[in-house]
């Protein structure tokens, strides 16, 4: 774990809420000047605390009204990295998770509508050898938010 001072995590916490809030504004709310944080800023990129900003898209805006989540089981276990390898080539697929439990694999998919997700499940997940698959559909996701940085 890094050792992060309460500058360090309250500069977390600031720009996990809103990725493009200007340092100048981050600098005056942390009592501190632009540089200051622009160096912190460089130092957790660098300690890879920071993997990047990014905009994030709607997924039903966007034409993808359905989430689910898929539990896979491989045929066999020691084949994991080929069937990664292959996972990586389906586009709807947006989380991918090694799990302790019932399954070998926890997917995140959006797909348009229940026939396309039906489409990738038979089509595209059946082919890349695994053994059984268990599919929930999200209704509704009333919690979406970044892990919060704790003041100890």
């Amino acid at each position: 774990m890094a050792n992060l001072d309460s500058l360090d995590k309250k500069i977390l916490s600031l720009v996990a809420n809103d990725a493009r809030i200007p340092f100048l504004e981050v600098a005056r709310t942390c009592k501190v000047s632009g540089a200051a944080i622009h160096q912190r800023m460089q130092k957790l990129t660098q300690m890879g605390i920071i993997k990047g900003s990014q905009y994030i898209l709607d997924p039903e805006k966007v034409g993808n009204g359905t989430c689910a989540f898929v539990g896979i089981l491989l045929r066999d276990p020691k084949d994991s990295d080929r069937v990664m390898k292959a996972l990586m080539k389906i586009p709807e697929i947006t989380e991918c998770h090694f799990t302790t439990g019932n399954y070998d694999m926890f997917l995140k998919i959006y797909a348009h509508d229940n026939a396309h997700l039906l489409k990738i499940i038979h089509e595209k997940l059946q082919s890349v050898g695994i053994q059984r698959s268990e599919t929930m559909v999200s209704l509704n996701e009333p919690i979406n938010r970044q892990m919060p940085i704790f003041n100890d």
